[in-house]
């Protein structure tokens, strides 16, 4: 019976859509030298569809099973226990039947599920279906079906509808192994699994089989072993243990009170255990998260897959120890980038960057081990976000970093040393102007290129678009706007006691390009409020194609030209838009509708001009204010440090939004070759071209090779979390915020904009779900400048990552909006439609109700 039953020794990692993950595992360990893994087989997944196929009944409840969402609990259990029914109730073929039973004899056998989305790197479904122990020969047929059917358990399709994956895709293939009675089992972790260190080794172990450890049955013994001895022991209390059955199956039996306390593995068994654990993650070539026995004084292992959790390493190519910071933190943008914007993002910055997880690091190795530039560093780092700097203050204090060079530059933080400039409108106008010409000029140059010279072009232009952004009379313009900020802040609490004065200040100032595009789309709602025809048009979009429908519409032209308008203006911008392969408002327009029908709802006409004066006015009252209480001489030089702020701090999102127009550009061209490529067949589909990095681009037929391996690795970075700070051990150091005297409960974060507000959360993953009403405050992972628009609606603003002087900061303060960033888990914490008091001058947050 051709692959229905394989031999675990024959399976290799090609077929996991044959044999599902587990069982791919499985035999690649036979393949190690040194490993003992029990003998068994895999009843593959063709057998299971074929099962499937020759029951209708299954593909109906399918059809009904692919409708729900993850919300829909009962129906879940409904679907779920007819499809376990069905399947159980199969009738093996006699063809399969005697294919299995050919391979049995009387001994007993652990009977395992293996689905094809389990235990792989992506995603781990690590105890979402079922295992059976202790099976006898004859039982195992009827142990098939229920394998077969905890694909369809409550837990299972709850955690493929959370991970997007289709039921109908994943498909069950059955491990039968002999089975393996130990005196000691348990779990081994290659890497600590919640540091990530993977220098140190955790070692799991209980008496009797390892199930009751897996489910929590047990308290077990916890080693931690690094560099070859055991660093740290906890011996639990184990008051029961799993073991088998006389007629099958498990029973847990008490332990005898005398050796509760003793350890279920000698010092030397552990280490032994750590040893072959390390055989094995070199041959996987990751940190293993692997299940084991101790049978008389041999070790099985029954099961080794990856640890999904542990962030990767960059690649260093030298066994220094190294400390990277996150960029993603720095740049509001978490997510993992495609390889065409990772490498846009390296090519654009004047530091080098290393990737792990598709995200980018600084490596600072040489700066903290360097003394003259520790203490700025940390600082600077520090003060714009204090999980940061204090996750650093860890690191020197308790990590062996190398020797700094003695040649090694003191670090500079951007903008050091620049000295500051009284205040010049005219400075910031040629600098706008000295922007626009060059986007001119690049449009002008890129347009009709293609092939090697579209490359050369872009290659050029980055250099050209980094002599732009880092102007030497721009920096000197950002860093004055700040100075002035601290100035005042600091200044003004000494003498008068003002706490976060520069909040105030910095409402409404010229020339910010980001708080003028969440004001314009409120002009936008202004054409389309008097128009009903095109609200109720709008109201009905579901794709993106929507401007070309409208000018059907009674009011629709003027309404299409209003869109078209803004998006003229704005439409390169996008959430994560530093990734130059994310999807842009021009080419997904449809993800502007909810905060364009919602400013319709929200606002009155003239709203955009009505905010932008109310927040001049208080600026200009809190000025008058402060300076009538100052001494003359204080005064005089508070006003020449507000008119700093004033002239200066809007600048500063200039440089990132003519870096993004200029990605456009380039983003545009690039997927007009893509199309080339997929009409001449080097592509199958244009956006393969992002997971392509940009020296690539010159020879793509050779690169397509890599795109899969590339799509698939992008797909399981989406599920890690990235650190602020990572060492080269894969050590996660995380920092904390050193505050007493809150009230009991409160989620402390940094305060970046003062005010106190209270109101409903609204906890928003995405811009295209943020259904927002006045008065409500955003609760979200981060905020780029894309978020901006929705600032105008919201009374208050919740980040789990930011900093001082990060956009959705800077905006929040020109807005007038309390804002607390940098508050961890918050989207976890703070439920949705919960009552929340944001204290923005402080820096925590209370939950005040259900």
């Amino acid at each position: 019976m051709p692959h229905h039953v394989l031999d675990l020794t024959d399976i290799t990692p090609t077929q996991v859509a044959l044999a599902g993950g587990k069982a791919i595992h499985l035999g690649e360990l036979t393949r190690i030298d040194g490993v003992r893994v029990p003998p068994g087989f895999c009843v593959t997944t063709d057998a299971f569809h074929r099962a499937v196929t020759d029951t209708p009944a299954i593909g109906d409840l399918l059809d009904r099973l692919s409708r729900l969402r993850p919300g829909d609990g009962e129906a879940i259990r409904t679907l779920g226990a007819e499809l376990r029914r069905t399947l159980e109730s199969v009738v093996v073929p006699d063809e399969l039947a005697a294919a299995v039973t050919g391979r049995l004899d009387q001994a007993a056998y652990a009977v395992r599920s293996s689905a094809t989305a389990e235990d792989l790197p992506g995603a781990s479904f690590a105890g979402q279906h079922d295992t059976y122990l202790n099976v006898p020969g004859p039982a195992v047929l009827e142990h098939l079906g229920r394998c077969w059917a905890s694909l369809f358990t409550e837990r299972a399709i709850s955690y493929r509808l959370h991970s997007g994956v289709d039921h109908r895709q994943v498909r069950m293939a059955v491990v039968v192994q002999r089975m393996v009675f130990p005196r000691a089992a348990g779990i081994l972790f290659t890497a600590d699994p919640v540091t990530s260190n993977r220098t140190v080794a955790t070692v799991d172990a209980g008496f009797g089989l390892g199930e009751a450890l897996v489910s929590g049955l047990v308290d077990p013994d916890v080693y931690r072993v690094r560099d070859g001895g055991i660093v740290a022991r906890t011996i639990g209390v184990k008051r029961i243990a799993l073991e088998p059955a006389p007629g099958g199956g498990t029973e847990e039996r008490a332990i005898e009170p005398e050796r509760r306390e003793q350890p279920a593995l000698t010092d030397d068994e552990v280490l032994r255990l750590v040893r072959l654990g390390r055989r094995i993650e070199a041959h996987f070539g990751r940190p293993q998260d692997i299940e084991w026995c101790l049978a008389g004084d041999e070790f099985t292992i029954v099961q080794s897959r990856p640890i999904t959790t542990v962030f990767p390493v960059p690649e260093t190519g030298d066994d220094q120890t190294h400390v990277y910071v996150s960029v993603g933190h720095q740049q509001m943008m978490t997510d993992p980038m495609k390889s065409l914007g990772l490498s846009f993002w390296q090519l654009t910055t004047p530091r080098p960057m290393a990737e792990a997880g598709g995200r980018l690091f600084v490596d600072v190795t040489g700066q903290l081990a360097a003394p003259a530039s520790r203490d700025t560093l940390i600082e600077a780092l520090g003060r714009s976000d204090p999980l940061l700097g204090d996750a650093l203050r860890t690191v020197v204090e308790r990590v062996d970093l190398p020797p700094a060079p003695a040649d090694a530059p003191a670090w500079v933080p951007p903008g050091g040393g620049a000295a500051s400039l009284e205040a010049d409108p005219a400075l910031v106008t040629e600098l706008i102007q000295g922007y626009q010409d060059a986007l001119a000029e690049a449009k002008r140059g890129i347009h009709g290129l293609s092939g090697a010279a579209l490359l050369d072009f872009i290659r050029a232009d980055l250099q050209e678009l980094k002599r732009v952004q880092f102007h030497p009379r721009s920096m000197p313009v950002i860093v004055s706007g700040m100075e002035a900020a601290q100035w005042l802040n600091d200044h003004l609490w000494e003498w008068l006691g003002e706490r976060n004065a520069a909040d105030t200040l910095a409402r409404s100032v010229p020339d910010n390009i980001t708080s003028q595009m969440g004001l314009a789309l409120l002009d936008v709602a202004d054409v389309i409020r008097p128009r009903p025809a095109v609200v109720r048009f709008l109201e009905q979009v579901t794709d993106d194609d929507f401007l070309s429908g409208l000018p059907a519409v009674e009011g629709g032209r003027e309404a299409r030209d209003a869109i078209v308008a803004f998006l003229d203006q704005y439409g390169m911008r996008c959430a994560g838009e530093i990734d130059i392969t994310r999807p842009r408002w021009s080419e997904r327009p449809g993800t502007l509708l909810p905060l364009i029908l919602g400013n319709v709802r929200n606002f009155e006409p003239g709203a955009h001009r009505r905010l932008f004066e109310e927040g001049r006015r208080q600026a200009e009252a809190k000025e008058r204010d402060l300076l009538a209480r100052l001494k003359p001489e204080d005064a005089a030089e508070t006003r020449r440090a507000i008119d700093r702020l004033r002239t200066f701090s809007g600048y500063r999102e200039y440089p990132k939004y003519h870096m993004i127009c200029r990605y456009f550009v380039y983003k545009q061209a690039l997927l007009a070759e893509a199309d080339r490529l997929v009409a001449a067949g080097v592509l199958a589909d244009r956006e393969d071209l992002f997971h392509l990095r940009f020296d690539e681009l010159a020879d793509p037929a050779r690169a397509t090779a890599l795109i899969a391996g590339r799509k698939e690795a992008y797909e399981s970075y989406r599920a890690l979390t990235p650190p602020r700070v990572l060492t080269s051990d894969g050590e996660v150091i995380t920092g904390a915020y050193h505050r007493d005297g809150l009230p009991s409960g409160a989620l402390v974060g940094l305060a970046v904009s003062a005010g106190t507000v209270e109101g409903r959360a609204r906890v928003v993953r995405t811009l295209a779900e943020a259904e927002l009403e006045p008065g409500d405050i955003l609760v979200t992972a981060y905020t780029d400048p894309s978020w901006t628009p929705a600032f105008v609606t919201v009374a208050g603003l919740v980040t789990e990552v930011g900093g001082l002087m990060t956009h959705g900061a800077v905006i929040a303060r020109e807005y007038g909006l309390p804002a607390v960033v940098g508050v961890e888990r918050a989207t976890g914490l703070i439920r949705d439609g919960q009552r929340i008091r944001v204290h923005g001058t402080e820096g925590y947050v209370e939950i005040l109700g259900p």
